[in-house]
């Protein structure tokens, strides 16, 4: 086994990793806003700004390309330059680009800019992740991690509502500006108290995997992120899957050339993929996915676009969802100290699961605060692996990779949870269209547009396509489509559910005490 990495600079004291820890899940928090937050503001920016429907949408889909498919190659950089001196380029980068942003004259140069925050956030996270891998072991590092992990959700769930307070108080730009502010107190407080540490094994970039794989993501990115809107048969859909999947051939090829003459630091160890553990952590942000992430996105197009709810009280709804993620991550570090984390992981996506199916059955009657209850138990037990899968990530490879494993988690973490989302919204104007054509609706453009529209919220603009349609019949189809959604992703979940453990439980543990893992591995066993 390599030599672990020998951090510069003594080990700073116990309040000193407080705050590098509180830096780092500021990162962790500000990122996700940069993704859930712009979004709301889009009304506001066309009406200043001007610009397509298309155009629009690139302010989301140019954070997310960028981001996505940058995570891998900067954990390798963090490795092999130094993880203190990767989050410190990313956060810094990331508060000058976010003041850029709001000072934009224009669409495209808001555009533009958003692309190099997706880079810069990419550096922070792989960066932030490596650095805390360093500074804490064993049960603190499960500790450290479910705070980082907590955050992230955080950012994830309240992002839209400290959007639309901020857009109420001050306008469109403050929405950037709050991002800066976050970016800065990481960078003030958490950046002077980091030591450096590198991997010593590394000889240099791998160029060839850093290019193939960012390639790779970016046209798996892109085809995810236009299949909603253009259909998966769509020409251009499947030449950027089907680029991705040839790109992905060629990253397997270089990696395993550079395996097999006896180069000590290729950018991804592809004989991790014989750890079943390894593995088993990649899989947790699908689950979460699915029980999780789909819900953001789905339940307030359904309360407010189908139901008639106000954006306020939408907003009150989602807490029973997200409230669970202040609370619940922690109380999984600490049971982690007697459970084994495959049995948790595996017992909070069952948990989410049994509250898919019940949210299946409360919607297909047409509530609506009926709702509120199967809500808090998916936001429990979606809690529950959410606070441990970034430690888990970490956890399973050596140290002085961590920036590697920080870096393949997060590219796994959101291709795995933009497919989830693409798929789901997919499934719902494809359920839809069923549910339509056996009420009496003739098949044909208007059928397939209306599904859409409904699958978006716009009850108005379906029911113009299908006049013969009464509101109520409209949203008697939706509540069945919905229903039969629940059922389908309470199956995928449990089935997640079942995965994760058979590959993160006890004989996935034995059988990974291979060289490679077995330090980390014996480091971070559950209590």
């Amino acid at each position: 086994m390599s030599a672990s990495p020998s951090p510069a600079g003594p080990a700073p004291g116990r309040h000193d990793r407080f705050w590098i820890l509180g830096a780092v899940c500021l990162a962790g928090l500000v990122l996700p806003l940069s993704f859930t937050a712009p979004p709301v503001a889009i009304p506001a920016i066309a009406a200043e700004l001007g610009g397509s429907p298309v155009a629009l949408n690139w302010m989301t889909n140019a954070f997310m390309l960028a981001f996505g498919s940058c995570l891998m190659a900067a954990g390798t950089l963090a490795d092999t330059y130094g993880r203190k001196r990767v989050f410190t380029i990313g956060i810094v980068a990331y508060a000058a680009v976010s003041l850029l942003l709001a000072l934009a004259p224009s669409l495209a140069a808001l555009n533009a800019l958003r692309v190099l925050q997706g880079i810069a956030a990419a550096l922070a996270l792989a960066g932030g992740n490596a650095a805390l891998s360093q500074e804490f072991h064993g049960p603190a590092r499960i500790r450290a991690f479910s705070l980082l992990g907590t955050a992230f959700g955080l950012g994830l769930a309240f992002g839209p509502s400290l959007a639309g307070w901020l857009l109420q108080v001050q306008g469109w730009r403050s929405v950037f500006l709050s991002s800066l502010a976050i970016a800065v107190l990481a960078t003030v407080f958490g950046v002077p108290r980091m030591r450096e540490s590198r991997d010593p094994d590394a000889g240099g970039l791998d160029w060839r995997g850093s290019l193939s794989s960012t390639a790779m993501l970016a046209l798996l990115t892109i085809g995810v992120l236009q299949a909603p809107e253009r259909g998966w048969g769509d020409p251009w859909v499947l030449a950027a899957l089907i680029g991705s999947a040839l790109l992905l051939w060629w990253f397997v090829r270089i990696e395993t050339a550079l395996a097999n003459a006896g180069a000590t630091r290729p950018m991804l160890d592809l004989s991790l993929l014989r750890y079943p553990r390894f593995v088993g952590a990649q899989l947790l942000p699908i689950g979460t996915g699915l029980c999780y992430l789909a819900l953001i996105v789905l339940l307030p197009v359904r309360l407010i676009g189908i139901h008639g709810l106000g954006t306020l009280d939408a907003g009150l709804m989602m807490i029973a969802l997200s409230a669970p993620m202040l609370v619940v991550p922690m109380l999984a570090a600490v049971l982690n100290h007697r459970v084994a984390a495959s049995t948790l992981c595996a017992a909070g996506l069952l948990l989410a699961a049994a509250g898919l199916a019940w949210l299946g059955w409360a919607a297909g009657r047409g509530e609506v605060y009926g709702l509120i209850a199967p809500m808090l138990l998916i936001g429990t037990g979606s809690a529950i692996p959410w606070g441990l899968m970034d430690g888990l990530a970490i956890s399973v490879v050596p140290k002085e990779r961590a920036g590697m494993a920080a870096g393949v988690f997060g590219a796994s973490r959101v291709s795995g949870e933009g497919i989830a989302l693409a798929v789901v919204a997919a499934a719902l104007a494809g359920l839809l269209q069923w549910r339509l054509g056996h009420a009496g609706a003739a098949a044909g453009e208007a059928l397939n547009q209306a599904a859409q529209r409904l699958a978006t919220g716009d009850a108005a603009r379906a029911q113009a396509l299908l006049p013969q349609f009464a509101p109520a019949a409209l949203r008697a189809a939706y509540d069945s489509a919905f229903a039969w959604l629940m059922y389908a992703l309470a199956a995928a979940t449990a089935a997640v559910a079942w995965v994760v453990y058979a590959l993160l439980g006890p004989a996935a543990e034995v059988a990974g005490q291979a060289p490679l893992a077995v330090e980390a591995l014996c480091e971070d066993a559950a209590g």
